[in-house]
Parts: C-alpha cells; sequence; structure tokens
C-alpha cells in the first residue's frame, strides 16, 4: 500500500472530492483530509491511500500540479512522520509564562511580583 501526500487544495474540498480525483487512476483504499483540532476546518492537505505502487506512482506523476479550484496541488509520496523534540506534553515545549521565552514573544524579562 502506498501512502500519497495531497497539499495546496482549496479548504473547502471534501474527501469524496478528493477521492473522485484519484479513482481514475487507480484504486484508492483511504482517503483523509487533515483539519484543524479548534476549529474542525480543513487545513489543505491530506492523504490518500492506493493498493497498488504502480497506480499510485501513475497518479501522482498525473495530479502533481494538476488545477484543483484555481489551485494547484502538490502531490508526492507521503514521508514517515518524524518524532518531534521536546517535552511539553505532546506540544513541544516552548517555555511557560516566567519569562522562558514561551508567552512572551521570546524576550527575557524579569517575572513580576505578585499584587496581593
Amino acid at each position: 500500500m502506498k501512502k500519497i501526500f495531497v497539499g495546496n487544495f482549496a479548504f473547502s474540498m471534501t474527501e469524496d472530492e478528493l477521492r473522485q480525483l484519484f479513482e481514475p487512476h487507480g484504486k484508492v483504499d483511504s482517503v483523509s483530509i487533515v483539519t484543524d483540532r479548534d476549529t474542525g476546518r480543513a487545513r489543505g492537505f491530506g492523504f490518500v491511500e492506493m493498493g497498488d505502487d504502480a497506480e499510485a506512482a501513475k497518479a501522482i506523476a498525473a495530479l502533481n500540479g494538476h488545477d484543483a479550484g484555481g489551485r494547484q496541488l502538490n502531490v508526492s509520496e507521503a514521508r514517515p512522520k518524524t518524532e518531534r523534540s521536546g517535552g511539553g506534553g505532546g506540544r513541544g515545549g516552548g517555555g511557560g509564562r516566567d519569562g522562558g521565552g514561551g508567552f512572551r514573544g521570546g524576550k527575557d524579562r524579569p517575572r513580576k511580583e505578585p499584587r496581593w
């Protein structure tokens, strides 16, 4: 099974529309569009899985640069997900609210005394 990355499509594209783009090139096993965790809106990229490597290669060649709704698709073989370094409960670190750089724009400021 070959996983294909599809990027730069319209935020309004549905999984059915994405599947219809790939079906003329071979059997599509699954389609998933990545959505924003907070809003649920599509983020403009997703993945298509095809069972046959030759059909997947044909689809990549045919659809990379293809115009879909006024946008040129970016279609390529998906790369394995890389592990992100850092702590913070899976959110990638970034300091805290104590002047460590995370929430204050990266500026080191002394911590203010509490007002009570």
